[in-house]
């Protein structure tokens, strides 16, 4: 899924020339997720707003990553009706005015019903919950494109 020059986070390769820089636990996930955790507030928003949106403008102009496109092909968000857009692009616009970041979630661990029940139920937490949470999500997302270079 993912390529050999692609990264494993979103437009965010300074996470993994950081865990490249420090020695290894022989763990790479806990490696980068260590370097997520470690990164300063602004570091971790940047993180996290790097991500596209969910059905968004990106799917729509087909210019995700490829381990983007192909993750949210697996949750069939390429294949949506125009109804299911237009709640996906309300529930994106609501959250993104909510938080000031795009929603993230692991899509390979779901589908699209659990996708919008998660978008609906998120945008009742607090902004520090929904940061922990979706830095939490962006690890899953990473930990299964690392198990997926090592297929």
């Amino acid at each position: 899924m993912t390529g050999p020059k692609e990264a494993l986070f979103e437009h965010s390769p300074w996470i993994e020339a950081r865990a490249d820089a420090r020695p290894s636990s022989g763990d790479r996930w806990a490696d980068l997720m260590a370097v997520v955790r470690g990164a300063s507030g602004e570091e971790q928003l940047a993180l996290i707003r790097a991500h596209p949106e969910l059905a968004g403008k990106a799917a729509i102009d087909r210019t995700l990553t490829d381990a983007s496109a192909a993750e949210q092909a697996s949750a069939g968000l390429d294949r949506l009706t125009p109804q299911d857009y237009a709640r996906f692009h309300a529930l994106n616009a609501a959250y993104r005015a909510r938080f000031g970041f795009p929603f993230i979630i692991c899509v390979r661990l779901t589908d699209k019903a659990g996708i919008l029940a998660a978008m609906e139920a998120r945008l009742r937490h607090e902004r520090d919950e929904e940061i922990a949470t979706a830095i939490a999500q962006i690890g899953e997302i990473v930990r299964l494109r690392l198990k997926d270079m090592a297929a």
